[in-house]
C-alpha cells in the first residue's frame, strides 16, 4: 500500500457526522500541515531566520490544496516514497518564496505527530458535545419515566422491581463517567512541538548558532501558534504512544457503554416493554413481516487491530477509525434515545405475572402482624407458591397464587389487604427519588459547563437511515 494511500478518507466516515468526518479528511489533514511549517516559519523570522516576507504571504494564501495539488502530490510520493517530502515539494510549488525554507529543521514526525495531537485533541471536543446531548435526551427519558414501576432482572430472571427510568439513570451514569473519561483525555492533550529527528533538537540547535535560548522560545511559539498551553518537555522523534493508549481507552470504555444500552434495549424489545425508534415504512424482516428488529442496537463489530503494520500505517487508520466509530455510536445513541418507545401496559403485565411471588413476604408479615406465626405462614405461603408455580410452568396458565391466598382461611385475616399489598408503587423503594437526586445533583451540573450547554442547545434531532 502506498504511504500516500493510506490518508484516504476511511470507510466509516461516510456515516459520521461532517465535522468529524472533515477532520480526518485528507485535505484537513494536509492543509494542517501547512498550517504547522507555516507556524515554524514564523516563529524561525521571528527569532531571527532570514526568512522573507513574501515567503509567509505565499504559504498563508496556499494553505488548502486544490485538486490538482492533491494529483501533484499523489505523482511526487509515488516517486519519492515519502509522503512528507511529496506535500513539501507540492507546497513548494505554490509559495515559490518559501520553497527553500519550508520543513527547515523539522522532521517529518513535526507535522504528521502534531498534526495527530490536533485532530486529538479537537475529535476529543466533538465527542464530548455529542456526549453531552445524548445524556440530555436519555435524562428527559428518565425524568418522564422516574416512577414507572418495571420488573427488574437479575441473571435475566424477574427481580424486584424498579422503574423505567431508574433503569436510564445506570445507562446515564455511564455516560457521565465516559464524558468525565473523556474530557480527562482531552484537557490532558500537550502538543509535541520542535524537537527535532530524534527529540534532541540538534538541528535548531544548528539553526541559532548554538543558542540553547532561542531553541527553547522557538519551541514555546510553535506551541502557541498552534493553540496549545504546553508541549511535552521530552519526546523522542515522535511523541509518547502512550498517548495514543490514554485517548482510544476511555473512547472503548465508551464503547462498553454504549453496548450496555443497547443490549438492554434488545432484550426490552424482545420482551415488548421499550424499543428504540422504528420508522412506519421500515422493514424488520424480509420473510416474517411482522418483525421489528432493533436495528441501531444491533451490535457493530470494528475491526481496529487486525493487522501487522508498521506504527505509523497501523496509527493511520486505528486514530481516525476510532473516533470516526465513536461518533456514529453517539449519534446512533442520540437518534435512540430522542425515539425510545415505553409500553406501559406490557410492563404492568409483566409485573402482574411475577408480583404475587414477590409479594409472600408482604404477606407474611401482614400475617404475623394479625397475631399468625411467622413460620407456619411461610411454609403455607411456601406450598401455595409451589402449586402457582406448577400452574405457571408445567400448564402454561397464569400466575394464580393471589387466587390461592383468597381461597384458603388461613388467610382470611388480610383478605382485605391484599389489593394494597399488591400495589407496584410500594415494590420501588426510592427509585423515583433516587432519579430525581441523581438528575439535580449529578447530570444537571455536568451539562452545566458553558461548551457542553451551548452543544445541547445545539443539538439538533438526529436522524438516521436503517
Amino acid at each position: 500500500m502506498e504511504a500516500y494511500e493510506t490518508y484516504q478518507t476511511p470507510l466509516s466516515s461516510r456515516y459520521a457526522s461532517k465535522e468529524m468526518a472533515h477532520l480526518f479528511s485528507p485535505a484537513h489533514r494536509f492543509k494542517t500541515w501547512r498550517e504547522l511549517w507555516l507556524n515554524l516559519a514564523i516563529a524561525e523570522k521571528q527569532l531571527g531566520l532570514p526568512i522573507p516576507d513574501e515567503a509567509l504571504e505565499q504559504m498563508k494564501s496556499n494553505l488548502d490544496l486544490t485538486p490538482e495539488q492533491f494529483d501533484i502530490a499523489a505523482k511526487e510520493e509515488k516517486k519519492r516514497r515519502h509522503d512528507v517530502m511529496a506535500h513539501v515539494h507540492t507546497f513548494g510549488q505554490v509559495a515559490p518564496a518559501a520553497a527553500g525554507i519550508i520543513h527547515l529543521g523539522a522532521t517529518s514526525c513535526y507535522v504528521t505527530d502534531n498534526a495527530d495531537l490536533i485532530f486529538i485533541r479537537t475529535g476529543l471536543t466533538f465527542l464530548l458535545k455529542s456526549l453531552a446531548v445524548v445524556i440530555s435526551r436519555l435524562s428527559a427519558f428518565a425524568a418522564q419515566y422516574r416512577a414507572l414501576p418495571t420488573l427488574g432482572f437479575t441473571h435475566f430472571q424477574p427481580a424486584q422491581l424498579t422503574t423505567v427510568g431508574k433503569r436510564a439513570t445506570l445507562w446515564i451514569q455511564e455516560l457521565l463517567w465516559d464524558l468525565r473519561n473523556i474530557k480527562r483525555a482531552r484537557n490532558d492533550i500537550g502538543f509535541r512541538g520542535v524537537k527535532g529527528t530524534t527529540g534532541t533538537q540538534a538541528s535548531f540547535l544548528t539553526l541559532f548558532d548554538g543558542d540553547h535560548d532561542k531553541v527553547e522560545e522557538l519551541d514555546e511559539l510553535v506551541t502557541k501558534l498552534s493553540g496549545f498551553d504546553y508541549a511535552y518537555p521530552v519526546t523522542s522523534q515522535t511523541y509518547s504512544r502512550k498517548i495514543d493508549i490514554d485517548v482510544l481507552a476511555p473512547l472503548a470504555s465508551l464503547g462498553a457503554t454504549a453496548h450496555k444500552i443497547a443490549t438492554d434495549l434488545r432484550l426490552l424489545a424482545n420482551l415488548k416493554e421499550v424499543e428504540e425508534p422504528f420508522e412506519s415504512t421500515q422493514i424488520g424482516s424480509s420473510a416474517m413481516a411482522y418483525k421489528r428488529n432493533p436495528m441501531r442496537s444491533g451490535a457493530r463489530v470494528v475491526q481496529w487491530f487486525e493487522r501487522t503494520l508498521d506504527d505509523s500505517a497501523n496509527r493511520r487508520i486505528t486514530l481516525p477509525e476510532a473516533f470516526l466509530t465513536a461518533d456514529i455510536v453517539l449519534s446512533t445513541l442520540q437518534n435512540v434515545c430522542e425515539g425510545l418507545v415505553v409500553y406501559p401496559r406490557v410492563i404492568a403485565r409483566r409485573i402482574a405475572q411475577e408480583l404475587p411471588f414477590m409479594a409472600t413476604e408482604n404477606i407474611i408479615m401482614s400475617i404475623v402482624k394479625k397475631g399468625g406465626d411467622r413460620q407456619e405462614a411461610h411454609e403455607k405461603i411456601r406450598v401455595l407458591s409451589h402449586e402457582a408455580a406448577h400452574q405457571v410452568k408445567n400448564l402454561g396458565l397464569e400466575n394464580d397464587l393471589i387466587a390461592r391466598v383468597r381461597n384458603d382461611p388461613y388467610f382470611s385475616p388480610i383478605h382485605e389487604e391484599l389489593e394494597q399489598l399488591l400495589e407496584p408503587q410500594t415494590f420501588i423503594g426510592r427509585a423515583p427519588e433516587q432519579v430525581d437526586k441523581f438528575l439535580k445533583e449529578w447530570v444537571q451540573p455536568a451539562l452545566d459547563e458553558e461548551e457542553l450547554k451551548v452543544a445541547v442547545a445545539d443539538g439538533g434531532k438526529v436522524e438516521l437511515s436503517v
